[in-house]
């Protein structure tokens, strides 16, 4: 229950992430009180997609700006292709401008609950 109630908080987040901008694994975590758990992030990220309903997790990236969790998306050109179709450029795998265009939760949401 306690992985589930981390994956759901992970989602609401998720959801929020503007249209056209990215964050990372990490700034979730730190925001949420769980700096530690940019990987646990990434596992809720991945079992997102298990009910069928859409959320944005194409817009998290690691740290770096890499598209690390391209694997969870069915193909491997799926993440990219989302990203591109909000206008963000990826080269190599990798966010171009991802400074410019990283959201940061912490600075852009209420503190959770």
């Amino acid at each position: 229950m306690k992985n589930k109630d981390f994956f759901d908080r992970v989602y609401e987040v998720v959801r929020q992430i503007p249209y056209g901008r990215v964050t990372s694994y990490g700034a979730i975590a730190r925001y949420l009180g769980s700096a530690r758990s940019s990987r646990a992030v990434g596992w809720a990220l991945r079992h997102a997609f298990s009910d069928g309903s859409f959320l944005p997790a194409h817009r998290v990236v690691n740290r770096q700006g890499l598209l690390t969790g391209k694997h969870s998306f069915g193909f491997r050109d799926t993440m990219q292709q989302l990203l591109e179709s909000e206008g963000i450029e990826v080269k190599n795998d990798r966010v171009v401008r991802f400074r410019e265009l990283f959201w940061d939760p912490g600075e852009n949401l209420d503190p959770p609950a």
